[in-house]
């Protein structure tokens, strides 16, 4: 039994990967290496291809014995997908689509994919659960919304899915092994630890007069380590014969900006260089999971607290300033 984990070079799918492994399960990686990088694939076989290649696709399953897939293979950036649709179309959802298809042709009909919970756009309450309408706000969310839905009418073809909307992931491996790339990263957590290390560099807060306590957005940062078990937790689902479902995956607490960079300050020892700029547009004002359904399901729970991450990401980041270059 092999796990086949498509995007598996890049951030979360290489964290899932190590997870995996250290769980002895046999595990090959399919990666383009357009936007992942080689180094972080610890102890896994990495195959660099394309998930649209039928025929390579098909040779893996067919040597490598491939039961289940976990899909990581998307880009991920908000504002790029608004300006570039057709490449988030074309990659996200056709891609998606030709990989699902080949996969059913080999009777592979387990399928973890990673979804985000911006598929919710700007919710009207927090914490946020599966129930709130959905309203994507960008190309990229919308196509995670596609792929859910393609994903939920593949039950007739045998084919049996979760989905998991992941709301912040942040921080690395807790044995420094790994990380995020703050160069290609537009997340809050790698943007602070290049304002602690890199002069040139000065972070932008996006709004300090939101209606919460500190006048900054709430978030809910969940470590990528407790994120890669909610894959290994989802695959264990399927395998004892669970049905296609979607599911939250947070820590249900939120987090401000201000209370970010106070405890960066704390773990680094010196405040964070940063400015206060205007809002910006779509910006909701607190996000958080509901982690009610991911708990009662896949019987997952976040472990590492707010400052566990940071340290993590603080560690990692002054290690290895240029990222895997």
């Amino acid at each position: 039994m092999t796990t086949l984990v498509t995007g598996g070079a890049g951030y979360i799918g290489a964290h899932t990967v190590r997870e995996l492994r250290a769980r002895g399960r046999e595990v090959v990686v399919l990666d383009t290496l357009e936007r992942g990088n080689e180094e972080s694939v610890v102890d896994a076989k990495l195959i660099v291809g394309d998930i649209v290649d039928e025929r390579l696709v098909t040779k893996i399953c067919n040597k490598y014995e491939i039961t289940e897939v976990v899909h990581f293979a998307a880009y991920k950036a908000v504002g790029e997908s608004m300006t570039h649709p057709m490449m988030y179309w074309r990659n996200n959802v056709a891609g998606t689509i030709s990989l699902l298809n080949t996969l059913i042709g080999q009777g592979v009909l387990r399928f973890v994919f990673s979804s985000s919970a911006a598929v919710y756009g700007t919710p009207k309450t927090s914490p946020v659960t599966e129930s709130e309408p959905l309203a994507p706000e960008s190309v990229y969310a919308e196509t995670k919304l596609a792929v859910e839905k393609i994903l939920a009418s593949l039950s007739t073809n045998g084919m049996r899915s979760v989905s998991l909307r992941y709301f912040n992931a942040a921080g690395a491996s807790s044995d420094n092994r790994i990380g995020e790339d703050w160069l290609t990263s537009e997340n809050l957590v790698p943007r602070v630890m290049r304002a602690l290390l890199d002069k040139s560099f000065q972070l932008e807060v996006f709004g300090n007069d939101y209606p919460t306590p500190d006048g900054s957005c709430i978030r809910d940062y969940i470590h990528v380590e407790d994120l890669a078990l909610a894959h290994v937790k989802a695959l264990e689902y399927l395998e004892r014969g669970g049905e296609t479902f979607v599911c939250n995956v947070g820590t249900g607490l939120g987090t401000s900006v201000f209370q970010m960079l106070d405890i960066a300050t704390q773990v680094a020892q010196c405040s964070v260089p940063h400015t206060i700029g205007a809002r910006r547009d779509g910006d909701p004002v607190s996000v958080y999971a509901d982690p009610t359904l991911v708990r009662s399901v896949l019987d997952w729970k976040a472990t590492h607290d707010l400052r566990s991450i940071v340290e993590s990401a603080w560690n990692w980041h002054r290690t290895h300033p240029n990222g895997y270059r």
